[in-house]
């Protein structure tokens, strides 16, 4: 475990390098001894700095769903992180060059909650609490070097965690839907990055099932003493890998009947 001024000074260290865009080493090399807990202590402690500067949580986000991605990293859960209001852009919108360090995408489905969801819920509690689902991008970010250069130890989770599960930014699409009209293991997306598909996924690479997830995060959220919000966003998981977006990048996500969004990097 570590201690209150190691969880504070790692929460510092990661604020800073957001805002100077530059990442900063392993905290798993730095803290071998690094829990789970420890990890979402310091996600916290950025959270408590940034709602005292004015910032404003509009969400959550869930990563690490498919079992491809669990095993690649030796776990067995998924994460979460903060959506904060900053991070949010709208569908066509064009990404400021240098707002981000090594932007990745990720096709997701949002749930917009229109009731509060926390602790011991079902799937049924978590459709009941929704009011709509819609197509989304979930913008990745890294504040934490993905692999050492020195001795080659790449991400392990609590790093990942630490940083606010990697998540930088949200896009939604006009779209919705009642989450009970539409079968969400079957829903899926063709991603195209400058006109070339480069992948294409369905709902039920997040844990079977996208509700799920939203299963998992009000269980683990209770644990903390939180809970989802109603009038919040949650997005459920990728079901594509993630892609790299270097300056000049437009992606397009079609979902089909489901919708679409789509995202421009200067």
């Amino acid at each position: 475990m570590l201690s209150r001024d190691q969880i504070a000074t790692a929460a510092d260290d990661l604020l800073r390098a957001e805002a100077a865009r530059r990442q900063i080493g392993l905290l798993s090399l730095r803290h071998p001894e690094m829990t789970l807990d420890d990890a979402y202590a310091i996600q916290s402690a950025q959270m408590a700095r940034k709602l005292a500067e004015g910032r404003r949580v509009i969400g959550w986000k869930i990563g690490l769903t498919s079992k491809v991605m669990q095993e690649a990293l030796g776990i067995d859960t998924p994460d979460s992180g903060v959506i904060y209001d900053d991070m949010l852009f709208d569908s066509g919108a064009t990404v400021p060059r240098g707002r981000f360090i090594q932007p990745r995408i990720e096709a997701e489905i949002a749930f917009l909650m229109k009731a509060p969801l926390a602790g011991d819920v079902t799937r049924a509690d978590v459709l009941a609490a929704t009011g709509a689902v819609a197509p989304a991008l979930e913008i990745l970010d890294t504040r934490i070097v993905r692999k050492d250069a020195a001795t080659g130890q790449a991400r392990v989770i609590v790093d990942t965690v630490a940083d606010n599960a990697a998540n930088a930014g949200i896009v939604l699409g006009p779209e919705r839907h009642a989450p009970e009209a539409v079968d969400l293991r079957w829903t899926g997306a063709i991603l195209r990055r400058n006109g070339d598909v480069v992948a294409t996924g369905l709902g039920a690479a997040v844990l079977d099932d996208p509700v799920e997830a939203l299963v998992w995060l009000a269980r683990r959220m209770g644990r903390y003493g939180q809970r989802i919000e109603a009038g919040q966003v949650v997005l459920s998981g990728s079901f594509i890998a993630p892609i790299e977006c270097p300056p000049g990048t437009r992606i397009a996500a079609d979902f089909g009947p489901f919708g679409g969004v789509s995202l421009d990097f200067a």
